[in-house]
């Protein structure tokens, strides 16, 4: 099993990452006759639920690591997890991007439609929005997630691909990793919009914007090999889309993901335009 394992180390992973997140969701809500959920049953059960979903990742990337290529393959992890000493303009990249291209969109799409505003500048309470955001954005995501995709699945393709396809594969298998949670607690998450209209604004986020905000995750790690900065950045979008949520849903919530989704594939085409060298070389990690 373990030569298995070692021969199939990515496919090992997400099998894993799967397993653990989806497979200990359907324990706790009981089965997937109880998708989608109902509000009351995904209004009590929604946090143990991330808390399954986010220890898939986090989990496999450790475990892989050391199945992998054992007591080195943990201090590698450690050492990319220790490595912050990269250059000031990085972590104003991994902090910035997220929340200026969300922003942008949704500022630019409430000049034709004031439901476009962001959540922050509509909600009473807007300290609140922010500890949320922030903290849901820092725990919540950057740091168990990337301990599986940068941390492991990352640099193992990198040995055969390139940061396009590197970027598209773990990016897509992100998108529908989120599924899972995604249409059991629907009904909870849905507001005021149509059930179809979320489901369209959810599936437009996670397979066209997320593949796209990876390619340039998978740019930055090439760059700097820094786990801090991709939990940063990773942290700072999951963060933005939080805080700047409108407080309207459905067609308004797929409007501004796919808006969100296309303006993050043309900076992907300008990134791979202008560093064309750059992504033609294999890194050292």
């Amino acid at each position: 099993m373990k030569d298995l394992i070692k021969r199939h180390p990515v496919l090992s992973c997400y099998i894993q990452v799967f397993a653990i997140s989806w497979g200990g969701i359907l324990i706790l809500i009981g089965g997937p006759g109880n998708i989608p959920g109902t509000k009351e049953q995904a209004g009590k059960l929604f946090f143990p639920a991330l808390l399954i979903m986010f220890a898939g990742p986090f989990l496999s990337g450790i475990l892989m690591n050391f199945i992998v290529d054992g007591k080195e393959g943990l201090r590698k992890l450690l050492s990319h997890l220790l490595r912050w000493r990269v250059k000031g303009s990085w972590y104003a990249i991994a902090v910035f991007t997220g929340p200026l291209l969300v922003a942008a969109v949704l500022f630019g799409l409430s000049i034709f439609n004031q439901e476009f505003l962001p959540g922050i500048v509509t909600t009473k309470d807007k300290i609140s929005l922010m500890i949320f955001g922030l903290s849901w954005g820092l725990i919540g995501g950057g740091l168990p997630e990337e301990t599986g995709w940068t941390g492991f699945a990352i640099p193992h393709l990198r040995k055969r691909y390139s940061i396009l396809s590197t970027g598209l594969i773990v990016g897509f298998l992100w998108g529908i990793w989120h599924f899972m949670i995604a249409f059991w607690a629907s009904n909870y998450m849905v507001g005021t919009g149509s059930w179809s209209m979320f489901v369209a604004g959810f599936l437009v986020f996670y397979l066209l914007a997320l593949p796209a905000y990876r390619v340039l995750l998978v740019f930055v790690y090439d760059r700097t090999e820094s786990l801090p900065v991709i939990m940063l950045m990773h942290a700072f979008l999951s963060a933005s889309t939080i805080i700047f949520q409108p407080s309207s849903t459905g067609e308004i919530g797929f409007i501004w993901n796919l808006v969100l989704g296309i303006l993050l594939w043309i900076i992907v085409a300008v990134v791979i335009a202008t560093n064309r060298r750059h992504l033609s070389q294999k890194p050292n990690y």
